[in-house]
């Protein structure tokens, strides 16, 4: 008979937090669990702390070891949830050692009880408690939430760069599906309960079809993402969203609105209908993103965390150099007084110490007091809030005895429709805007000036 080669030995996962160093620990773990069923073959992740002692304990033992580097350049900022996924893989079963809040290791301990792969998590104490030893640290089972759920929706929202409105947003339709159900948590309820959720939002609540889907989308990331099961057998579809015709207001409208703003709140309207911004793609402007000798707005990370430049309109260029001289001396008031510091986005902070204070990353339209960041807790100088803007839109519409519903989006509306009215190409108005499709941009080619769709009415022919 021919010579069988024998199986490969089993892979085990050992990861864990970076900080994580206390090696007896994992050595005493690892000998419960592993010592005794054959050689293994160490699955790490390659990112220090568990992963590099995990290892150290596969060679002082002359076992394989299987590193999975995260290809940043390649996924970008998906690398880590990938590298989870492959490392998962294939495994008998997965060793973690957490300290309860690093949101990489949850990501991949959810993924791993995803697939089934057994799972043993063993929590221990970040930092010892001043004036005594550390405590013992325990082993949780892995039917045990090791934190709070909502705080785990948060860390499951952040480890995928989800904007903190989305992060929010999702919490909040968690708890209230927690509360609908009497406070059951969702561990112990699955697809029915979704279901009888969703249709309650339909049927009683009277939501909108955004609405209703928004709430899907935030259990299905739950389930998914935090608890580690999918629901696959929803019975209830995805709403479909009706057709809306957008508002639309005249040029002589536009300008009774805007003649009755002042200050900062109409600089902003200027820009939103000279340029087409979004309400909060204008108040998030930051100094270097007007360029004045090339009339352009660089509007980035906008709605979809697409970038995008568009017009910066010559209306508004003195307006603008004026408001951003008394923004510069505010900004330097603050530097005198230690502060001036903004929030810079992902880990820019990290890589340029120094660049929150400067100018070129403060905003063009700052917030009149300091705020704490909900996120990291310090105390900085955020954007102009939206809400201002669109009080200021409200009260200014009513004063023009505009009758039509005006929000500060209505001005983007009558950016693209008046270019279209001007004979300006549709694909032109599509990249100014940052539509994905040019189907979003064509709605707006139904106001010509000959009525609806263009058509003359026939009783302007009686």
């Amino acid at each position: 008979m021919p010579n069988v080669p024998p199986p490969p030995p089993p892979r085990v996962l050992v990861a864990g937090s970076r900080a994580f160093a206390d090696y007896p620990l994992l050595c005493a773990t690892l000998d419960r669990l592993l010592v005794g069923a054959g050689p293994w073959v160490v699955v790490s992740g390659g990112a220090g702390g568990a992963d590099r002692l995990g290892e150290r304990y596969a060679r002082e033992r002359g076992w394989a070891v299987e590193r999975f580097v995260p290809d940043w350049n390649t996924h970008g900022r998906a690398a880590g949830p990938i590298r989870n996924r492959a490392m998962v893989g294939g495994c008998a079963r997965a060793v973690f050692f957490w300290d309860g809040h690093s949101p990489g290791t949850a990501d991949a301990i959810a993924r791993a009880r995803k697939v089934g792969v057994p799972v043993e998590v063993v929590r221990y104490a970040a930092h010892a408690p001043p004036g005594g030893p550390p405590p013992a640290p325990q082993t949780v089972p892995p039917t045990g939430p090791p934190r709070r759920l909502l705080d785990r929706v948060r860390d499951a929202c952040r480890v995928r760069h989800y904007s903190i409105r989305t992060e929010d947003a999702y919490a909040d339709w968690v708890k209230r599906f927690i509360l609908f159900h009497g406070k059951r948590h969702p561990d112990d309820m699955g697809e029915a309960e979704v279901n009888a959720y969703l249709t309650h939002l339909a049927v009683e609540g009277h939501v909108a079809a955004s609405t209703q889907n928004q709430a899907l989308c935030a259990l299905l990331f739950l389930y998914a993402h935090v608890l580690g099961r999918p629901l696959n057998q929803l019975r209830v579809a995805r709403a479909t969203r009706p057709d809306r015709l957008p508002v639309l207001l005249s040029r002589d409208e536009v300008r009774a609105v805007l003649d009755r703003m002042t200050g900062v709140p109409r600089l902003v309207g200027l820009l939103m209908y000279g340029g087409g911004l979004r309400v909060l793609e204008a108040v998030r402007l930051r100094v270097h993103h007007l360029d004045f000798d090339r009339a352009e707005v660089f509007v980035r990370a906008g709605k979809g965390g697409k970038d995008r430049r568009t017009m910066l309109p010559l209306s508004a260029a003195d307006g603008l150099q004026a408001h951003l001289a008394a923004v510069r001396a505010q900004h330097e008031r603050d530097l005198a007084a230690g502060g001036g510091r903004v929030y810079l986005p992902e880990a820019l902070a990290r890589k340029y110490p120094h660049a929150d204070r400067a100018w070129g990353w403060q905003y063009v339209f700052p917030a009149r007091t300091l705020s704490t960041d909900p996120r990291s807790g310090a105390v900085r100088r955020h954007h102009l809030s939206e809400q201002a803007v669109q009080k200021a839109v409200k009260a200014a519409a009513a004063a023009a005895g505009v009758g039509k519903p005006v929000t500060p989006h209505v001005f983007r509306h009558a950016f693209a429709t008046h270019l279209i009215e001007a004979g300006q190409d549709p694909r032109t108005v599509q990249t100014l805007l940052g539509h994905k499709s040019l189907e979003t941009t064509m709605i707006y080619v139904h106001v010509l000036k000959q009525g609806g769709l263009g058509v003359r009415s026939p009783a302007d022919r009686l």
